[in-house]
């Protein structure tokens, strides 16, 4: 059963012009930084879908494509811990990106922050981190108003 949306996504804009201005900020500092785009977007579809946000996971399916992101690990980016395609940096990235999503009262422990220190320079994880944070505010700020997702018109 299909969800009606609660507010678009232009009216939010209008509304909250400050909130999508500081999350897009954040997405341009993390852009800057250096981190591997391609890489970026699989961070950001992998928490779409564990958000089950479609608006984030179609927006970023379409921006992943554009940037040349193989089909292949767009496909599997949600089993990419038995896909064995995925980089040893990629998986690091994706592990750090999950436990982030999924933070509990019990916070990020030293584990997984050695995890991805072994892959990723501390700038890098600074800015890994940020990019996570950015995605997770975008999926429940859409989730919340059942934003319509950007769907691409298909040629015929």
């Amino acid at each position: 059963m299909a969800s009606e949306a609660r507010m678009e996504y232009a009216e939010f804009e209008k509304i909250a012009p400050g909130v999508r201005d500081g999350l897009t900020a954040l997405s341009k500092a993390v852009s800057a930084s250096g981190l591997d785009r391609q890489l970026i977007e699989l961070i950001k579809i992998r928490a779409s879908q564990i958000n089950g946000c479609a608006y984030c996971l179609e927006f970023h399916l379409t921006y992943a494509r554009r940037l040349g992101v193989v089909q292949t690990k767009l496909d599997l980016v949600a089993v990419w811990r038995d896909a064995g395609i995925f980089s040893a940096k990629e998986m690091a990235a994706l592990a750090w990106m999950e436990t982030l999503t999924g933070v509990t009262s019990k916070g990020v422990s030293n584990d997984a922050y050695a995890a991805v220190k072994k892959e990723f320079t501390e700038n890098e994880v600074v800015f890994l981190t940020s990019a996570v944070a950015a995605i997770n505010a975008w999926n429940r700020i859409a989730m919340a108003f059942r934003f319509t997702p950007p769907i691409p018109q298909e040629k015929a």
